[in-house]
């Protein structure tokens, strides 16, 4: 997968709302955009971002809208394969 750049991450109402219920700001978002070490091929043509956001580490899902342009569909705390992935992408 070739690297990805986020230029615009569109919100509506929907998505704010949706990652409250996981306990993510969308400022956290924002800041473990920009530090994105690691992803994956999601569902559906979605990717998944896994960053850091302080000490948290996130994952991101994202469907692509235009070139640069990202709606983020929901955002969680990472999983255990997920965290392994960005300690794997961060050692090298």
């Amino acid at each position: 997968m070739s690297k990805i750049r986020i230029v615009q991450l569109v919100w509506d109402k929907w998505n704010a709302e949706h990652i409250k219920k996981h306990n993510v700001a969308k400022s956290e978002i924002e800041e473990a955009i920009s530090n994105v070490n690691a992803h994956r091929q999601g569902h559906s043509g979605r990717i998944v971002l896994i960053g850091r956001s302080g000490t948290r580490i996130l994952a991101m899902v994202l469907r692509k809208i235009k070139p640069d342009q990202y709606y983020i569909v929901t955002a969680r705390d990472a999983d255990k394969n997920e965290r392994r992935l960005l300690y794997e992408k961060e050692s090298k």
